[in-house]
C-alpha cells in the first residue's frame, strides 16, 4: 500500500462524513486521510446471499454449524471479495463528492491484501487515504489508499490501493 508521502503511514482519526466540492478541493487532500465511514455489519445473511450469487459455497462462509465446531472463534467467515466490493458503499459513508460529472466508474486496483478475516456478525469501516488526483482523458482518475478495520481487532481485514475515474 501506498502513504502519503513522507509519513510512511496514514494517520488514522475519527471524522464525520468529509464533503468534497471540487476536483481542486480534493487535490489539495492529497497525502491526507480523508474519510472514515461509520461502523458497517457483516451478518450471515450478507455472507449467505453473496455466496450465492457468486457461486462460492464453502463451507467457511455458509455452514454455521460446523464453523462453530472448527473455525477459530466458532463463526463463520465473509468472503474476502465480500469485503472488497463493500469498498465503495464504505467510501459512500465516509466521503460525499459534490463534483459535478457524467458518470464515475471503479478503475480497478493495483493491490489488493486481505491480512485478517471477517467473522459473520462482525462490524468493518473504512479509512480512506487519497494517494493522487491526476488527469486523464475527459476527467480525473483518483487513487485511494483503503484499510478496512474489523471492530476490536487490531489488524486490517483489506488493505487496497483503489483506482476511481470520474468523467466530465
Amino acid at each position: 500500500m501506498i502513504f502519503p508521502p513522507g509519513t510512511g503511514q496514514c494517520i488514522p482519526r475519527d471524522m464525520p462524513q468529509r464533503i468534497i466540492n471540487s476536483l481542486e478541493e480534493l487535490r489539495g487532500l492529497v497525502g491526507q486521510e480523508v474519510g472514515v465511514s461509520d461502523w458497517f455489519t457483516v451478518d450471515q445473511a450478507r455472507i449467505n446471499a453473496f455466496a450465492e450469487v457468486t457461486e462460492d459455497q464453502q463451507w467457511i462462509h455458509s455452514d454455521t454449524a460446523r464453523a462453530e465446531k472448527e473455525l477459530p472463534g466458532g463463526k463463520t467467515i465473509a468472503h474476502g471479495f465480500l469485503t472488497l466490493s463493500l469498498i465503495s458503499q464504505l467510501m459512500k459513508r465516509a466521503v460525499l463528492f459534490k463534483v459535478e460529472y457524467k458518470q464515475g466508474i471503479n478503475y480497478g486496483f493495483n493491490r489488493v491484501r486481505f491480512p485478517s478475516t471477517v467473522p459473520a456478525g462482525a462490524q468493518i469501516r473504512g479509512r480512506c487515504c487519497l494517494v493522487s488526483v491526476e488527469e486523464v482523458q475527459g476527467g480525473a482518475q483518483i487513487c485511494w489508499a483503503v484499510t478496512v478495520e474489523v471492530k476490536d481487532v487490531s489488524k486490517p481485514c483489506l488493505v487496497a490501493e483503489w483506482l476511481v475515474r470520474y468523467y466530465r
